[in-house]
């Protein structure tokens, strides 16, 4: 394995490939390069006649086996097996296996095994508790009916919008009240609701409902909420609103899943922690001014808000789209389902192995595992199957991808880079518009050609098959980068860069990028400028710096991140933002942007203040202020430091600052 890749974590591991029957073929020296520092053995029918093999094995050490349809067994002879060593399982035979190329997918087995032996980090969680306690918002009886169906799992609520003839129920099992949701908050567990037109009905309802004075502003909590009203959503994205469930009630295939779905939202139920969030990092405002706001516009589900000078990331309705951490230009809000670092270790092993073995135009696939591998597997199953140069990889969201993983990709030497997505997807796209538009930018500007990035949308094989057979054979870079991830997300999107220009076709050091990029410098007008140093004070990460020394203002490119504090604050409105990537030498030295001469105290001759804004106050207030017109005493008091303003101001009024009151008359005898 190329360096970097934990092989010490592999020590006495067992990879085991299996040919499934003799069903695909293996090729046993392209697969031991993924397989250094662990034994290599091959199979025909590892799950039946041969896993005693596997139990020898697992009494050595780990094992991982290059199949996942039959995890099942593996877990349980390990089991049985009464060992401390786990099983692990990696997808080849759909993957590359079974397909028209087989006999040409080792480097591709190969690189999907050096792959699946990076560790991962372990995932942070958030636990939801829910109770039952269940709202069933409809306009009919539809709703009520239903809420019957649930009532004996949930302790129901209906909530009738708008209702006309309903029908009272011949008994009362669960309230029926009528009111429109105006307001809506919370996630499973902890929902908040406002209710206007509240009411309840009479007991003496006959023909149909017949409800008493109405309320608006009425308060309520729920766990879960069922909404068969057929009105607007109560939530953006409301499919990604854990414990919303919302059916159109004239489907009644919707409504049935959604009443199946909500029958079993009673406990306590686990999900990643998606986003982690370093406040310190987050560059969304200064007193009081707003900079930063790219997570905040695109959020779909609303659960990034304002919070001081930073924002806030709710993780009970964080969904896990990533949008945020691929925009955010500071890596204050970075995804965790992989950490960035994690994931490009990940993506250096199968890199750098399949061209090791000796596999060349790599295509990358990025895909979601609920989508993408139901459609590679049935595409091996029926169709030719993924070509050998189409290296899946896998995220959670495809929405997280960020300009790091791009551009990594290609110094590790892709050559393509696709993104699965659905026919006619309901993803939020804008975020992963914005990634490849940005890599799409640099790869064209150093060399690359059009159209190195992109997506395919497809939700049938035949539909995959045809786009990826459609994409052109081209080399990826000719000396592909062998550098070892480490840092944040930032750090890591800046080093991919510079290793990719230095083994880009035709690299240049200046990239103008499009608007919000993360990286660029600043178009300051000099001569407007004063150096009163606000956008020092306001910049997040200390591109824009001062000099303790003397009047200076310098700027490190290296560190801007675009969020436009700095021209939000400055006073003089002469600071405006230039995106671009510049990957020079120069990028982390800082470069004077005005500096002056400092003025000398008339007095003490201490250094202070900018000498021509000094001179521009005298000028403006001996002409028109009539303090300071024709008054010479008080003009040199501009010209004097702090201290010895306040001494001169003393000694002038016959204040002696050091005195105290006068001290009492001491009392005798004779006083009193």
């Amino acid at each position: 394995m190329p360096d970097g890749t934990h092989s010490d974590s592999r020590v006495g591991r067992t990879v085991f490939v299996c040919s499934c029957e003799g069903s695909m073929p293996l090729d046993e020296k392209a697969l031991a390069k993924a397989c250094r520092g662990a034994r290599l053995e091959t199979a025909r029918q590892l799950c039946r006649a041969e896993l005693p093999r596997l139990t020898a094995a697992l009494a050595q050490g780990e094992v991982l086996v290059g199949c996942v349809q039959e995890r099942a067994v593996f877990a349980e002879a390990a089991a049985e097996a009464k060992t401390e060593h786990a099983v692990e399982t990696v997808w080849l035979r759909e993957t590359a296996g079974w397909s028209a190329e087989a006999n040409r997918a080792g480097p591709k087995m190969a690189a999907l095994i050096a792959a699946a032996q990076v560790p991962m980090p372990p995932t942070p969680i958030v636990s939801y508790r829910s109770e039952g306690v269940a709202l069933v918002y409809g306009r009919d009886e539809r709703a009520i009916e239903a809420a019957k169906r649930l009532s004996s799992k949930l302790n129901i609520t209906v909530l009738l919008a708008d209702p006309k003839d309903v029908v009272p129920p011949r008994t009362t099992e669960f309230p029926v009240v009528k009111g429109r949701i105006v307001r809506a908050s919370g996630h499973l567990g902890a929902f908040e609701l406002v209710v206007d037109d509240y009411a309840a009905p009479s007991p003496s309802s006959r023909a149909s409902l017949v409800f008493g004075p109405a309320r608006h502003g009425a308060k309520s909590r729920a766990d879960l909420i069922l909404d068969l009203s057929g009105l607007t959503p109560l939530f953006p994205a409301p499919h990604k609103r854990p414990g919303y469930l919302r059916a159109d009630p004239n489907n009644p295939v919707a409504v049935e899943r959604a009443i199946f779905d909500a029958a079993d939202l009673v406990g306590t139920f686990d999900k990643p922690r998606f986003i982690t969030f370093t406040e310190a990092l987050c560059a969304h405002s200064r007193s009081r001014k707003t900079g930063c706001t790219r997570c905040l516009d695109l959020c779909p589900v609303g659960a990034i808000q304002p919070n001081g000078n930073a924002v806030a990331i709710d993780p009970m309705t964080c969904a896990g789209c990533g949008s945020c951490a691929a925009v955010c230009p500071t890596g204050a809000a970075s995804y965790a389902l992989p950490p960035a670092e994690a994931l490009l270790k990940r993506l250096r092993a199968l890199l750098l192995t399949y061209r090791e073995a000796g596999g060349e135009r790599a295509v990358l696939l990025i895909h979601e595992g609920e989508h993408g591998e139901p459609l590679i597997e049935t595409a091996a199953r029926f169709g030719d199957g993924l070509p050998a140069r189409v290296l899946p990889f896998a995220l959670n969201e495809v929405t997280a991808l960020g300009l790091e993983t791009v551009a990594a990709a290609f110094a590790y030497g892709a050559a393509e880079l696709r993104v699965l997505l659905p026919a006619r997807s309901r993803h939020d796209r804008e975020a992963l518009d914005r990634t490849l538009a940005l890599a799409d930018t640099v790869l064209r500007a150093w060399g690359f050609g059009e159209g190195r990035v992109g997506t395919i949308e497809a939700s049938d094989p035949d539909a995959l098959a045809a786009a990826l057979a459609a994409l052109p054979h081209r080399e990826g870079v000719a000396a592909p980068r062998t550098f070892a991830p480490m840092g944040d997300k930032r750090s890591l999107a800046q080093l991919s860069l510079r290793e990719l220009a230095k083994a880009a076709p035709a690299p240049v050091d200046i990239v103008p990028l499009p608007e919000k990029a993360p990286f660029g410098t600043l178009s300051v007008n000099a001569e407007g400028c004063t150096l009163c140093l606000s956008c020092v004070a306001a910049c997040p990460t200390g591109a824009l710096r001062d000099n303790p020394d003397r009047p200076q203002l310098s700027f490190v490119e290296d560190a801007c991140v675009q969020c436009g504090l700095c021209a939000a604050t400055c006073p003089e409105k002469v600071i405006t933002l230039v995106p671009r990537l510049n990957v020079g030498a120069d990028v982390a030295k800082p470069q004077v942007i005005k500096e002056e001469e400092p003025f000398a105290c008339i007095r003490c001759g201490k250094l202070f203040g900018v000498k021509s804004s000094i001179e521009r106050v005298v000028a403006k207030l001996a002409e028109s202020h009539w303090m300071y017109k024709g008054n010479a005493a008080n003009i040199d008091l501009i010209r004097m430091c702090e201290d010895c303003r306040v001494i001169v101001v003393t000694e002038s009024s016959g204040i002696d600052p050091y005195a105290g009151p006068p001290r009492p008359k001491i009392l005798t005898a004779d006083d009193v």
